[in-house]
């Protein structure tokens, strides 16, 4: 008895292991017959006749290879070739007139033909949507949200059955409040088309103030074609909706442009109202300490080519040194000696700002240079269809009241502060209880200049570094000052980003360049009324001037 148990034990394991044993060798052989099978589908696809080329790209999406939508894609970009003598069709790039060539389902090397032996799998326009809205369906299950959003709005520009069924299968079980609404756009998008009024005037409802552009085109076309009354009505009260709602983000955004051109006429101008505010210089070389500022966060990029990303935070601290250390060097060797003539060091300071120029040219050349942004500054924030708010302009904003915060700081909170407000509010005095004017009027204009390459830093985010980018921003950085009130840097806020919204509202109207010259003029004649700005110093030494 027990040998019978013994014999029929090693039976069974016996069995086993010639059952795993052949599934071993046959496996193998099943995934080539599969991978065979595939290939010939595809093979089929060298044919002239594009009814069959559809019916065969509706077989390979059905099939849901992993290479499927390598292969989709590959036939969009037409990189699809079929070698003539084997009829094989295959993936191929082209380098000159030579074609390499790679096999589809293997993802071998399949060598280099001439373009006599390989033939174009070409493609028309019901192909090509038919390829389109496949690989949307495709990306619909992907686990990462943002593909899955990007794949419901590639099909809002065509809604087939299929497409609108997948949608309401998925919408049950979509996670993702942004993909379950484009989701809903699309399912209300194609009822817009339904035979049956309640339905149209359900999807009219659903549809009411979505922003996306297509819903705003969908809505024209039903207007247009629509023969039931009420549904026109009901339409034409959604487009009104949407149209209120595009007027406001619109404005939004150009208050948003307003707001960030006027932190960068902010950061341009405050390092200015500070040394005009305390010296009375009119510093004609403010625009190129701008200037340096920004050719400094260039050579930091070239020393950390390598680390982008980080370089501004390097180059912030590098520019107010270089600009600071140029501004103090003009002061000490130049402004000192015409303290009290005007005229004479408006025109010494423009010689400066000449040479200046000529000295970047010769070590950076003529041409303007390209400041790469780092990748966390790229982009834009978008917060509907309309409205969208691009991260360098954000940042630059952020940063100016960063920058104005601290320099309220060091004015409010320092020995340094308080000596330059003494300075400035009453020289004579401030001299009699100890204060060495000349020592503060140097370290004025050095934080002045200072803060003036920060003012580069952020400029080259912006546009590109030249020797001449400072010029471009030295009469608005005076508008500012004068206009806000000479030394008050709450003054250069207000004014700042004022000036900033009023010219991005005007442009649209008058154009950049009248936007301009109608601010200019509004200006001088806001100063013959009041002369010394909106927020005046005050202080003896204001009051005499």
């Amino acid at each position: 008895m027990k040998y019978k148990n013994f014999l029929s034990w090693q039976h069974f394991a016996s069995f086993f292991s010639l059952f795993f044993l052949i599934a071993g060798v046959f496996s193998p052989l099943q995934s080539f017959a599969k991978e065979e099978n595939f290939q010939e589908l595809l093979n089929q696809l060298s044919t002239k006749d594009f009814s069959a080329k559809f019916n065969i790209v509706e077989e390979i999406v059905l099939k849901n290879d992993p290479k499927t939508q390598f292969i989709l894609n590959s036939l969009l970009e037409g990189k699809i070739y079929s070698i003539k003598s084997t009829k094989k069709v295959v993936f191929a790039i082209k380098e000159k007139n030579k074609y390499t060539t790679t096999g589809l389902v293997s993802n071998k090397p399949l060598g280099i033909f001439t373009k006599s032996e390989v033939s174009k799998i070409r493609i028309n326009n019901k192909i090509r949507k038919k390829i389109k809205t496949s690989l949307a369906l495709l990306d619909l299950t992907h686990p990462d949200e943002s593909t899955r959003l990007a794949a419901v709005k590639s099909t809002y520009k065509s809604i087939s059955k299929e497409v609108f069924n997948t949608m309401q299968l998925l919408l049950k079980t979509e996670e993702s409040e942004d993909v379950k609404n484009s989701m809903i756009v699309v399912i209300s998008i194609y009822n817009l088309n339904s035979d049956n009024p309640s339905e149209r005037l359900k999807a009219i409802e659903s549809l009411e103030g979505n922003l996306e552009p297509i819903v705003k085109v969908q809505l024209k076309k039903l207007i247009d074609k629509d023969l039931d009354e009420g549904v026109k009505l009901k339409a034409q009260k959604a487009l009104k909706t949407i149209d209120s709602k595009i007027e406001i983000f619109k404005t939004l955004e150009t208050l948003f442009f307003g707001l960030s051109f006027g932190s960068v006429l902010i950061l341009a101008a405050i390092g200015l109202a500070i040394t005009f505010g305390v010296m009375g210089v009119i510093n004609m070389a403010h625009g190129e300490l701008i200037m340096l500022g920004a050719y400094t966060t260039y050579v930091i990029q070239l020393l950390m080519p390598n680390h982008i990303d980080i370089s501004i935070f390097a180059a912030i601290p590098a520019a107010f040194i270089v600009s600071g250390l140029v501004g103090i060097a003009i002061e000490r060797g130049i402004i000192r000696h015409l303290y009290g003539r005007p005229l004479e060091t408006l025109l010494a300071t423009f010689g400066v700002s000449l040479v200046l120029q000529q000295i970047v040219r010769t070590i950076f050349s003529p041409l303007n240079r390209s400041v790469a942004t780092p990748e966390w500054m790229s982009g834009a924030w978008e917060i509907n269809g309309i409205l969208s708010l691009t991260w360098n302009r954000l940042y630059i904003l952020v940063f100016c009241l960063i920058v104005f915060a601290g320099l309220i700081i060091v004015l409010k909170k320092t020995s340094l502060g308080l000596q330059v407000r003494a300075v400035s509010q009453d020289r004579s005095m401030a001299r009699a209880m100890g204060v060495r004017s000349n020592w503060i009027d140097a370290m004025t204009f050095g934080l002045g200049s200072g803060v003036a390459g920060i003012a580069g830093v952020a400029l080259s985010q912006l546009t590109n570094v030249g020797p001449n980018l400072g010029q471009a921003y030295i009469i608005d950085s005076f508008m500012v000052v004068v206009f806000g009130g000479v030394g008050n840097l709450w003054g250069t806020l207000i004014s700042g980003f004022s000036l900033g919204v009023i010219n991005k509202f005007m442009e649209p109207w008058v154009g950049a360049v009248l936007a301009k010259v109608l601010i200019l003029i509004f200006i001088i004649l806001f100063i013959q009324k009041r002369p010394r700005g909106l927020f005046p110093q005050k202080g003896r030494s204001a009051e005499a001037n």
